[in-house]
């Protein structure tokens, strides 16, 4: 699985909450007067970070899914690869009595082989395209689980915006430790996590 995209995947779902709690409280502020006076922000109206790597390792959800994936994959890759020895073999036994048969023979073998190694082929390309499908689904998925559980969170605490820092892939330089809310969110999040049942 992708961790970098995961992790623009959550970088850009607590940027979405965020704009669209911000949003949402200058629309309700619009209808009362429309002035174009500066603004000042208060000590109540905090801005506060997630740091998205910590998020991932200790949100249950993504372990599980990341677990998920991991497990179809390597069946996914053990089929293809138990497809490629049986063809292999094929191979090597035509190679083996090549000379022997007639010329005839020889051509429908070979077409035979050339047919396999295409659906091979093909196998190959559609496993890793619903792999692909299937870990963009579940990215989906968990974007909309940490921008939901993020919205509701924001607005309980009065929060005005609600950034995302990762090591290494983070517009912000400097943040004092009092803002980041990481701890608070991924306990939330796990405790809103109701794991399918085997």
């Amino acid at each position: 699985m992708k961790t970098k995209s995961t992790l623009g995947s959550i970088a850009t779902a607590v940027a979405i909450v965020s704009l669209m709690a911000s949003c949402q409280n200058k629309e309700e502020k619009a209808g009362a007067a429309i002035k174009s006076e500066p603004t000042t922000v208060s000590n109540n109206e905090k801005i506060v970070y997630v740091n998205s790597d910590s998020l991932l390792t200790k949100y249950q959800y993504f372990k599980d899914i990341k677990v998920k994936l991991e497990a179809k994959s390597k069946t996914a890759q053990a089929d293809l690869g138990s497809k490629q020895q049986a063809f292999q073999r094929e191979v090597a036994a035509y190679q083996q009595q090549a000379n022997t048969l007639p010329a005839d023979q020889r051509a429908k073998t070979e077409e035979r082989l050339a047919r396999k190694q295409q659906e091979l082929q093909a196998y190959q390309q559609n496993a890793g395209a619903a792999l692909q499908t299937e870990q963009a689904t579940e990215n989906e998925k968990l974007y909309d689980k940490v921008a939901d559980y993020l919205k509701g969170y924001a607005k309980k605490k009065g929060y005005k915006m609600v950034l995302t820092y990762s090591k290494g892939n983070s517009a912000i330089l400097f943040a004092d430790e009092s803002l980041d809310v990481t701890s608070e969110v991924i306990i939330g999040l796990n405790d809103t996590y109701k794991p399918a049942t085997k």
